[in-house]
């Protein structure tokens, strides 16, 4: 209860009528759509971690004002053209876990001081690692499981269920993009009793 999880998805290229970057359908967007037509949830605040800007989802909600997307990622990296979200914060190439780490809480509670979400959409890549082929920033298995902590803390403090997918990951070591997965899922469970006061309210 107050938690969900896919271990797939994370389509965030793929907008409107096009898609790009691995990206056919964006699941994100039409999960949020649908709980919406459903009268389920009214808004939706998506926070995407994944190292590569969510161009196709600030796309389809960009004239949306009850969808927030935040997206934290690499400057340089893909997508060339980025289509602006409600905040972006472009990382340095190198960006250390102390220096991204700052920057995501900054997001978190700039985020929260002007939207009140219903519902949060997480996608939790593991390409940020440090060791990630087409991540290109510099933060730690550690520091990335301190993302997921204070993704989730920041949802329960403001009384906001979560649903989670796993976004990127192109690690050669595959090992190692299952492990980043598998911890933000332990991350989860660790946080479930608290999930579960936010359903019960």
């Amino acid at each position: 209860d107050g938690v969900a999880a896919s271990l797939a998805g994370g389509t965030h290229h793929a907008g409107t009528n096009w898609g790009e970057g691995f990206c056919i359908f964006n699941d994100t967007a039409v999960s949020a759509r649908e709980m919406q037509d459903r009268g389920l949830v009214q808004r939706v605040l998506i926070v995407d971690c994944d190292v590569h800007q969510g161009n196709g989802t600030a796309e389809i909600f960009a004239k949306d004002d009850t969808v927030f997307t935040l997206s934290l990622h690499g400057e340089k990296n893909f997508p060339l053209r980025k289509y602006p979200s409600s905040l972006d914060v472009p990382l340095s190439d190198g960006t250390s876990d102390e220096a991204y780490l700052a920057a995501l809480d900054r997001a978190l509670e700039v985020s929260f001081s002007t939207f009140e979400p219903d519902i949060i959409f997480y996608i939790a890549g593991a390409d940020p690692y440090e060791g990630d082929r087409l991540g290109r920033l510099g933060v730690s298995q550690e520091g990335l499981l301190q993302r997921d902590r204070l993704v989730f803390t920041s949802a329960v403090t403001n009384c906001a269920p979560v649903a989670i997918v796993c976004g990127g990951g192109y690690c050669n070591d595959l090992a190692m993009i299952t492990e980043i997965h598998a911890a933000t899922m332990r991350e989860a469970v660790r946080f479930e009793e608290q999930f579960a006061q936010i359903s019960r309210k």
